[in-house]
């Protein structure tokens, strides 16, 4: 589907091979523009500018090699702020490696990802004291340097200090592309995580890929920033883009957020989705005006037939209960039931839908402002060549990635790299097929198939997209158990006889399904299903 585009054109900054190279431009071409504001230590609102911003990423950058970590890998553990920000800055401008930390994991599982990566240094911040002391009486963690960021303003000084005191520069150092830049652990869905190693040039044209596809102004973050989502749509969006952003202290303030600083778009999972989706008609119905905003649909719809969009001044209310200028969501990291998409789109916000893996760095395909079709990835981004192998009858097989974003392996692991490439290309794990026009299409993960005792091979995510867009359904999880598929459900239990009616719709789906890929067990749960801290159901509990 293509339509026409309002926004600025898409980025046109040159080609960079490493993510200091991308710092470095944005500090030159931002200057004094705002930059990020956010919550300071204090809780206070403060504002940086391009300026302010890399003088405290030199500040800490001169600091870490001050203290002996020149070539060393260096974990970054705090919640999202701007310090963890400036601590990923430092260390991506000079020769070190970042190693992000999953907030959210137990102080055993922190640890364990410190004995396993080797790591040198660590950045922290002070609600982390108990994973701290952990890692200090631990056998194997060997870590010479714990930098805590509450001393965030005394550890720039130090830096600069020792650059007026004629202390070799560590942004003269020579960074280049091909040198290990970021070690990320990933937080699977069904096993131990994988030190996933990617390169300065892997995350640097990656970044810039994306950018140059989806190009957007200010925005709100709230993404995790271990997450590599985070990286391509703000950690370097900014500096590429030239463009400001308020990070989100948390998510239960993110509501008045959005309000209080008009993002034009923001990064989010799907559940974010579903849940400003279905916020939007819960209003209207609770003020009564959802009669209403169905009338303005259909009038909107219609004129959209014939070339005439009125979207954004018809759900003015709508869009200012967002903040008033948002335009666009990014979205990715799961399936997206194309009722939202659709829904959001109606209402005049645009949903970009991408497709990719950490081992990409993470993007490999999305929609494009002016070129997009609801419910597909997108397509490539010109970072990456994407290929389907042994397609069967209807083009669907596994998709396979290679390009300059595309990992070099998991670290000390080459057991588990040699089984994910094949002949040079990176095996995703993943299912789905390019339609007619080159977009990309999810079909489910390889690992996650369903085998049955007749050979048939049935994929859950192609079962539980088919529920996602019953209202009453929360989460689903469909699997084998007994040689049965089966599918849980966590339903809203404010919706009356909610069990018996979702039995009836399981029979209705059945009677028009294939046999080998009917449900023939359901079971309900009264609580969510354990997730992922991206969110994502964990299907092996």
């Amino acid at each position: 589907m293509k339509t026409k585009v309002n926004y600025k054109k898409y980025g046109t900054f040159p080609d960079m091979d490493t993510v200091k190279e991308i710092i470095i431009y944005g500090a030159k071409n931002g200057k004094d523009k705002k930059q990020f504001v956010f919550n300071n230590f204090n809780n206070e609102i403060e504002t940086k500018t391009f300026n302010q911003s890399f003088y405290d990423t030199t500040g800490l950058g001169q600091y870490l090699y001050k203290i002996g970590l020149r070539g060393k890998k260096v974990a970054i553990l705090s919640e999202n702020s701007y310090y963890w920000l400036e601590a990923f800055y430092s260390i991506a401008t000079g020769k070190m490696t970042a190693v992000p930390l999953d907030p959210k994991l137990t102080d055993e599982e922190l640890t364990d990802i410190m004995v396993r990566s080797g790591c040198d240094g660590i950045y922290y911040t002070s609600d982390f004291k108990s994973a701290i002391d952990m890692m200090k009486s631990t056998d194997g963690v060997v870590i010479s340097q714990y930098i805590c960021l509450n001393d965030f303003d005394s550890l720039v000084a130090k830096g600069h200090e020792d650059l007026e005191n004629g202390a070799f520069d560590y942004l003269t150092d020579d960074v280049r592309g091909d040198d290990l830049g970021f070690i990320v652990y990933t937080s699977g869905t069904t096993g131990r995580s994988k030190g996933v190693m990617l390169t300065q040039k892997n995350v640097a044209s990656d970044g810039i890929a994306t950018c140059r596809a989806m190009t957007a102004s200010q925005a709100i973050a709230f993404l995790p920033f271990h997450h590599t989502l985070s990286w391509a749509s703000a950690l370097l969006a900014s500096p590429l883009l030239i463009e400001w952003g308020y990070i989100c202290k948390s998510l239960k303030d993110l509501p008045k957020d959005i309000k209080t600083y008009s993002p034009q778009n923001f990064t989010a999972v799907p559940m974010a989705v579903e849940t400003i989706y279905k916020k939007i008609w819960f209003t209207a119905k609770k003020e009564g005006k959802e009669k209403k905003l169905k009338t303005g649909l259909k009038i909107s719809n219609a004129l959209m037939k014939v070339g005439i969009d009125v979207r954004r001044k018809l759900f003015k209310e709508v869009i200012d209960n967002l903040g008033g200028e948002l335009e666009v969501i990014i979205c990715g990291g799961a399936y997206l039931d194309v009722k939202y998409e659709k829904g959001l789109y109606d209402l005049g916000i645009q949903v970009i839908n991408g497709y990719g893996a950490t081992e990409c760095s993470p993007t490999v395909t999305c929609n494009r402002l002016d070129n997009f079709k609801f419910g597909s990835a997108g397509k490539p981004l010109d970072c990456n060549e994407v290929k389907i192998n042994n397609p069967d009858e209807d083009g669907v097989g596994e998709v396979y990635v290679r390009g300059s974003n595309v990992m070099i392996g998991y670290y000390n692991d080459p057991e588990a790299t040699a089984e994910t490439f094949d002949n040079g290309w990176y095996r995703t794990g993943d299912y789905g097929y390019f339609d007619k026009d080159g977009f990309l299409f999810f079909r489910g993960r390889k690992k996650n198939l369903i085998v049955l005792s007749n050979g048939k091979n049935v994929s859950p995510e192609e079962l539980e997209d088919k529920f996602a867009a019953v209202d009453m359904v929360k989460e689903v999880l469909v699997y084998e158990e007994d040689g049965q598929i089966t599918g849980e459900f966590y339903l809203d239990e404010t919706v009356p006889d909610g069990e018996k009616q979702l039995r009836n719709y399981v029979r209705e789906l059945n009677r028009k399904t294939p046999a080998f890929k009917q449900i023939t067990k359901v079971k309900f749960r009264k609580t969510e299903f354990p997730k992922t801290t991206t969110l994502k159901i964990l299907r092996n509990r």
